[in-house]
């Protein structure tokens, strides 16, 4: 072989290489079979933790614990669960500790985490995820819990919960919807509870459709912060045909627009076929020379993939939320503003 050739065959090996590590990263995060918890009934076992930031004030344990016995539910409280360093709860060990405990333990029949904030990414690789595979059980919380059900999901496959804290209002809507999707096991339709109170028309959790259409898909996402921290990491489900559901809170919008072009970037928006974004708390604009609106941010980001979408659904920092299972397949509606499960969520 000449040097011509030689050279010509070299580079032709070499552009390869992206190729072939293109390949090798799209087969790595490949979905992970499906993987149901087991159910649950009043009665169970149902264990405390703390994930993520530490809580400031003691009673707030006993207002966790006493909300999960009213639901029916005996409580172990997590060994690390009041410990603190900093503004975590507890060392990365302890937290992580905590966790793989509670799912290790045969008797908890779920795990509640006590409040959101700030850490879970930093346990995601101490947690085991061979033994959730083999003990199965419903996780539950919302917020900074998002990087644990990302995680866990990418990982094993288990079908977790994005929905009210320990510490979290357990008004009569959450309860109703606690009971309908865990004990009752029912196909819920997630819509939103639309009053009027003393106004003339209805303001409070209005629909806003971005693109008309209905589509069926498997619901991915979480807390739109917490979520894009993720990215470039092996933690993240894969987004092919899934339905994306985003909430955040104190973000404004050029954050949020920075947000948005992440998942674009990383090619999450162009694999989705559903979008609903929830409640966005106190994201108005603080200052500067004008500001995108959500609207824009939705117009840029959303509308150009055609695809079924809403926002202002009831899922995020607020009182009433829904209890979102990542994973489930489910039945979108845009221009009606809701969605509905299409598969059991727990074994048989």
């Amino acid at each position: 072989m000449n040097k011509r050739n030689f050279l010509k065959s070299l580079g032709l090996s070499m552009s390869l290489f992206p190729i072939l590590g293109m390949q090798k990263a799209i087969k790595s995060t490949s979905p992970v079979q499906k993987l149901l918890p087991k159910p649950l009934q009043k009665g169970d076992i149902v264990g405390l933790i703390s994930p993520s930031a530490a809580t400031a004030e003691r009673i707030q344990f006993q207002l966790a614990k006493e909300a999960l016995e009213a639901l029916g539910f005996e409580v172990k409280m997590g060994e690390n669960l009041q410990n603190r360093r900093g503004h975590l709860a507890g060392t990365d060990a302890e937290r992580a500790n905590d966790l793989n405990g509670m799912f290790a333990d045969e008797q908890v029949k779920a795990v509640i985490c006590i409040r959101g904030g700030s850490g879970a990414a930093r346990i995601l690789p101490m947690i085991d995820y061979e033994n959730i595979k083999r003990n199965p059980k419903p996780i539950l919380g919302y917020s900074d819990i998002t990087a644990l059900h990302n995680a866990i999901y990418a990982k094993t496959g288990l079908i977790t919960f994005h929905g009210p804290n320990g510490t979290g209002s357990w008004n009569s809507f959450n309860v109703r919807q606690f009971e309908e999707v865990f004990f009752n096991q029912s196909l819920h339709k997630f819509e939103n509870e639309q009053e009027k109170g003393d106004e003339l028309i209805v303001k409070n959790n209005r629909i806003q459709t971005i693109t008309s259409g209905e589509v069926e898909g498997e619901l991915v996402g979480g807390n739109l912060t917490v979520l894009t921290a993720l990215a470039g990491t092996g933690y993240l489900p894969d987004f092919h045909d899934k339905i994306l559901f985003l909430e955040d809170i104190g973000e404004e919008p050029y954050k949020v627009d920075r947000m948005m072009s992440t998942l674009k970037l990383m090619g999450a928006l162009s694999q989705i076929k559903g979008f609903v974004f929830g409640q966005c708390t106190d994201c108005s604009p603080t200052g500067g020379y004008g500001t995108l609106t959500l609207d824009d941010i939705f117009d840029d980001y959303i509308k150009p993939l055609n695809i079924p979408a809403y926002r202002g659904a009831m899922i995020g920092h607020v009182p009433k939320q829904f209890i979102v299972p990542i994973g489930a397949k489910a039945r979108m509606n845009a221009d009606e503003g809701t969605f509905q499960l299409t598969e059991k969520l727990f074994q048989s």
